[in-house]
Order: C-alpha cells, then sequence, then structure tokens
C-alpha cells in the first residue's frame, strides 16, 4: 500500500476531512491533500507529524511502501 492511500485511509476512518486533519498536524490542506495524492515529496518530519495527527507511528505509515 502507498504512504498517500495509507494516510488517506487512517484520515478517513477517524471522520476527518482534509482540512481536519491538516489542523491537528498544524499543516495546509493543500499539502495533506497532495501526500495523499502521492504528488508531494514528504520529509521525515512531515512524516512524524502527520503520523502524530493521525495516533500512529512513523513506521505504520511506511510499512510495505
Amino acid at each position: 500500500m502507498k504512504l498517500g492511500e495509507r494516510v488517506r485511509r487512517l484520515r478517513q476512518a477517524k471522520g476527518w476531512s482534509q482540512e481536519g486533519l491538516a489542523q491537528v498536524c498544524g499543516m495546509r490542506r493543500e499539502y495533506i491533500a497532495d501526500v495523499e495524492r502521492g504528488v508531494r515529496n514528504i520529509t521525515v518530519m512531515s512524516l512524524r507529524r502527520i503520523g502524530k495527527g493521525l495516533g500512529v507511528g512513523p513506521a505504520l505509515l511506511l510499512r510495505d511502501v
């Protein structure tokens, strides 16, 4: 599974919009959308922030990527 697909699935499981996840992570909605579509090269720090916002570790986000 790709990173963006996993982020989208975890976000949707929480019932959050991209805007909601972005607010929790302190990021822009457009950035989250780009990550989910796989058009953004994500940094380790951003991966950590998204993981923290979703309540999972970066290792889970990167599993099988």
